[in-house]
């Protein structure tokens, strides 16, 4: 695996990520890393690799966009200092051209989304040992779907700043894809967004295979 003995992992985004997370930082006694797939992704590192003692932090906030993440990033990122950063951000960017369409002030167009998540990996790329870009993903099998498919562009734009920077790319959209051939996306989340633990699992899955896990 990737991570080494005593490493700090970050991970940062919106509701997906945040999940109930403690406050101001996710990290401690009584799930204080929130309920979703960074509590899973934290469980199956230390209960398969304990002897690196590796420490998890969740600092997802819902309802964020890369904006968002920008403006708190000094405090939820670089203060922290982790070793190895994990960003899945751009639901909410996308999703805000379609809930709130006339709220044209509240939407991240994707020239913004790329300039802003590419200014903010390139600055915590040489701070880091590792840095992990998660696509944001929509739980629609159509990719003519509207909003399945600007979500694709944006998911785009994530794995090319992820081969740009020399980061690793989970294409969490793709993983989504062998379960949608056998559930409907409701069984997996009610608004095609917020996952229930099947898709916080699917979610943690991908990650792990990023890093290079070995169930051992």
């Amino acid at each position: 695996m990737k991570l080494e003995k005593n490493n700090k992992l970050v991970m940062i985004g919106d509701s997906v990520t945040d999940c109930e997370r403690s406050r101001p930082i996710g990290e401690g006694l009584f799930g204080a890393l929130g309920k979703g797939y960074v509590s899973i992704v934290d469980g199956l590192i230390n209960a398969t690799y304990p002897e690196l003692q590796i420490r998890t932090v969740n600092v997802g906030t819902s309802g964020n966009t890369v904006l968002d993440l920008q403006d708190r990033w000094q405090t939820d990122v670089i203060d922290l200092k982790p070793d190895w950063l994990s960003i899945m951000i751009g639901i909410n960017d996308v999703w805000r051209h379609f809930d709130v369409p006339h709220q044209n002030e509240r939407h991240v167009d994707i020239a913004t989304y790329e300039k802003t998540l590419r200014e903010l990996v390139e600055q915590t790329r040489p701070l880091v040992k590792g840095l992990v870009l998660m696509t944001p993903f929509y739980i629609e099998p159509n990719p003519q779907d509207a909003m399945r498919c600007k979500m694709d562009q944006y998911g785009a734009v994530v794995k090319q700043i992820a081969e740009e920077t020399g980061s690793l790319f989970v294409d969490t959209q793709a993983a989504f894809e062998p379960v949608l051939q056998a559930y409907y996306p409701a069984y997996i989340a009610w608004d095609r967004v917020h996952p229930n633990n099947v898709g916080h699992t699917i979610l943690a899955k991908a990650f792990l295979k990023a890093i290079d896990f070995n169930w051992k």
